[in-house]
């Protein structure tokens, strides 16, 4: 007789209870999936996964708490034979490599399909050796990987970089722009990232050599 497949175990990663909610509903339907948990943030996607130690982890890339970046490499030591499938609103190619290399094993766009998701979710937990990855990002994603560094960043991201670099703090920032001061972090956290820096002034820096902002005025220029 043969012996019945064990359903794949997923913990599901999104501070939104709607979506995460709706992402459950998928997986549950689409049968072969058992949904064992929920997390709301980065230290809690940790504690979970370092208890129910799932299967696949469908991981948020903002959440409130600690930033992807540091939750990506302590869910593998908590949970090391736990798959990571990143789930963002971020058509980045940058980005995913960025995260791929701290150990996602897939980085799908929130506008992917059920279908993408769910063969994502089935592929990642198929040993296929050390080095395969899954990406699903749009074609206007892959064409920016050959833009400069000032198209790379958007807008957004600049302005945010430029009061940084007039030394305002990340609450005056959030003042001045309108936005809520997690947002601020959020876009400082994606700068670091895109451009290989380890703190603010290292940031304004290398933006300001990269031309990508407006040298900071010294007090008393105009």
């Amino acid at each position: 007789m043969a012996t019945a497949r064990r359903s794949v175990r997923v913990l599901i990663a999104d501070d939104h209870t709607l979506f995460r909610e709706g992402i459950g509903e998928i997986l549950t339907a689409a049968g072969g999936i058992d949904v064992v948990g929920a997390a709301h943030s980065g230290e809690d996607t940790c504690r979970k996964a370092a208890e129910l130690h799932p299967d696949v982890v469908v991981l948020d890339v903002e959440m409130p708490g600690q930033g992807v970046r540091e939750t990506l490499p302590q869910l593998r030591r908590v949970s090391p034979h736990s798959r990571i499938v990143v789930l963002t609103m971020h058509d980045d190619v940058v980005l995913a490599r960025e995260l791929l290399a701290l150990g996602a094993n897939a980085y799908l766009v929130k506008g992917s399909t059920r279908h993408e998701l769910l063969s994502a979710i089935h592929s990642v937990i198929v040993d296929r050796g050390p080095g395969h990855v899954i990406l699903s990002v749009s074609q206007q994603g892959l064409d920016r990987v050959g833009d400069s560094p000032g198209e790379i960043l958007s807008a957004r991201e600049r302005e945010v970089l430029c009061l940084t670099a007039e030394a305002l703090s990340n609450s005056q920032i959030a003042r001045r722009l309108s936005i809520a001061e997690g947002t601020v972090k959020r876009h400082l956290r994606n700068i670091y990232g895109k451009l290989g820096a380890v703190s603010r002034l290292d940031a304004v820096n290398k933006a300001v050599a990269a031309s990508l902002i407006p040298a900071p005025k010294r007090r008393g220029e105009r």
